[in-house]
């Protein structure tokens, strides 16, 4: 019967698989890292944030799509955690770690990681029910989005739970990993083939959508009169989430891969030297995401904007925001739910573009 570890500190781990934790977080590498990753961490705190805040207060997100959104940026600002407790327990401080803190490192890290993943599955789902009517927004209730988010975080818990519940290779030190001394190769493998593959099904359904998107929208358009913005506004969507999905993809697939060739025991593939900057690059993931919200949504942007320069002239806001023509107002409250951009709104930052708006308009 083979001999378990558990009150072993991570030191005899971490000679056991012949990894170094102390030569290469030191000096200057540890310093721009530590800069680099303490910087993006305060900006994720405070982006994501502002992201969960926009749709909360403006009621032209109180829609499935935005509370998503909304819960996308919720498991960036969990990322965010995540990192600042790596940072605060990693390199040398890695060897005095008991099992259970090594455990809940890495387990908030593979949280973080399946909350955004399976977030998007469910935006997937959630832009195909609209799609497939045609419609902006889908008809899902406030108490279905509120079951999905909570699944979304169960899933996600319980994925980053599963070393811990046991599978980890405490006691089985052959079967130990180098990256994380504590996993098994068997997990690795497991972990990084099921996310690669879950990338690549997404990837594919999503250009499948934007294309019947695209189709639909320019045979509508020619048979429609509706308002150029309306007939452009689910594509305009659709580009916002591959956006998000592209970068996921990009940021996250390196980390992924070298936990495969680690799970697979690749004991020539020098992944020690690259596992540093390949988590940067993930955790470069959360600080983009806020990025393409507000670069690719004018309102999200103008919300965003107002509560940053205007949060002490709310009651003058209000006052401007009462003359808009009511013409306006009926378009926002479009009983279809439909999303509608309207320059005139949007021009509405901290009370200076409203008049410029009318003028071009």
């Amino acid at each position: 019967m083979n001999e378990c570890y558990y009150d072993k500190r991570m030191d005899f781990f971490y000679n056991k698989t012949n990894t170094d934790t102390v030569d290469e977080w030191t000096g200057p590498k540890l310093i721009v890292v530590l800069c680099f990753g303490t910087f993006f961490c305060l900006f994720i705190f405070i982006s994501n944030s502002l992201v969960i805040a926009a749709v909360v207060k403006n009621k032209r997100f109180h829609f499935p799509f935005y509370y998503l959104l909304a819960n996308l940026a919720a498991a960036d600002f969990f990322a965010g955690i995540a990192y600042v407790f790596l940072m605060f327990n990693t390199g040398p401080v890695s060897k005095t770690l008991t099992v259970n803190r090594w455990f809940l490192r890495q387990g908030l890290l593979d949280t973080s990681l399946t909350a955004s993943l399976v977030n998007l599955l469910v935006i997937a789902v959630e832009r195909h029910m609209s799609i497939m009517r045609m419609k902006i927004h889908s008809n899902l209730t406030k108490k279905r989005v509120t079951f999905l988010i909570v699944s979304i975080w169960a899933i996600a818990i319980f994925m980053g739970a599963v070393p811990t519940l046991g599978w980890n290779c405490l006691c089985d030190i052959t079967a130990c990993s180098s990256l994380a001394p504590i996993y098994s190769r068997s997990y690795l493998v497991f972990w990084s083939v099921l996310n690669l593959v879950v990338f690549f099904i997404m990837v594919v359904v999503y250009i499948r959508i934007y294309m019947y998107v695209q189709r639909k929208t320019n045979v509508l358009s020619s048979h429609t009169s509706g308002s150029i913005s309306r007939r452009r506004t689910p594509v305009k969507l659709m580009k916002t989430v591959m956006t998000l999905l592209g970068a996921f993809v990009v940021c996250w697939t390196p980390g992924l891969v070298v936990l495969l060739l680690d799970g697979l025991n690749c004991t020539y593939c020098g992944i020690q030297n690259v596992k540093r900057w390949f988590l940067l690059l993930a955790l470069l993931n959360s600080v983009m995401n806020p990025i393409i919200y507000s670069y690719k949504d004018d309102e999200m942007w103008g919300t965003m904007k107002r509560m940053i320069c205007c949060s002490s002239e709310d009651k003058s806001q209000d006052r401007r925001s009462s003359r808009i023509p009511s013409t306006v107002l009926c378009r926002s409250t479009d009983t279809s739910g439909h999303y509608i951009e309207d320059g005139i709104i949007q021009g509405t930052i901290c009370g200076k573009g409203d008049l410029g708006d009318k003028e071009n308009s």
